[in-house]
């Protein structure tokens, strides 16, 4: 695993962004982030992902390709998943192919968390984060939803009242006045 602050240059959003803070796994669980990468045969991965659906309830999945060759509106998709947002649901995605960065929220800094083949991502619900490809602007990715698929972001800042945010902010204890 990759991860460390980012580093708020003006840069093009697809590069590394590293800001020479690397951040560890245990601050990723601190902000309640799950990491795992998934190194078996394809057989072994399929059977992880087939259990940790069971676990937590996932009922679909669908794979999404981001390219500006298969993505329709491409350059338009990349700047909604690159704007700070939340869902109202944990984000799951198993990186098929290809890589990118997801960049979570803590406190005021951004957490920038490189992702590419094998790497499974777990995002809980109401944590700020966004999305981009790497400057290959390639990847594949498997996304699991515990209901029919969907991909609904609630935008900062009116997210910032929305109740599972302010949940996910309690989890955190970082929530004064929830």
């Amino acid at each position: 695993m990759r991860a460390y602050y980012y580093d708020d240059s003006p840069e093009d959003q697809r590069e590394a962004h590293d800001s020479g803070e690397p951040v560890d796994a245990f601050q990723l669980q601190l902000i309640r982030v799950q990491y795992m990468r998934l190194a078996g045969s394809e057989e072994e991965n399929v059977a992880a992902i087939d259990a940790l659906c069971k676990e937590r309830n996932y009922k679909n999945r669908d794979d999404i390709t981001i390219s500006p060759t298969l993505l329709p509106n491409y350059e338009e998709k990349i700047k909604s998943f690159f704007t700070e947002h939340i869902h109202e649901d944990e984000e799951i995605r198993y990186i098929l192919d290809g890589a990118g960065y997801f960049d979570v929220r803590d406190n005021h800094r951004w957490i920038r968390i490189f992702v590419e083949r094998g790497d499974l991502l777990i995002v809980p619900a109401g944590i700020y984060h966004r999305f981009t490809v790497d400057t290959n602007n390639y990847i594949k990715a498997m996304r699991l939803f515990k209901e029919d698929p969907k991909w609904t972001p609630i935008n900062h800042p009116e997210a910032d009242s929305n109740k599972y945010h302010l949940h996910y902010l309690k989890t955190i204890g970082n929530c004064s006045f929830c």
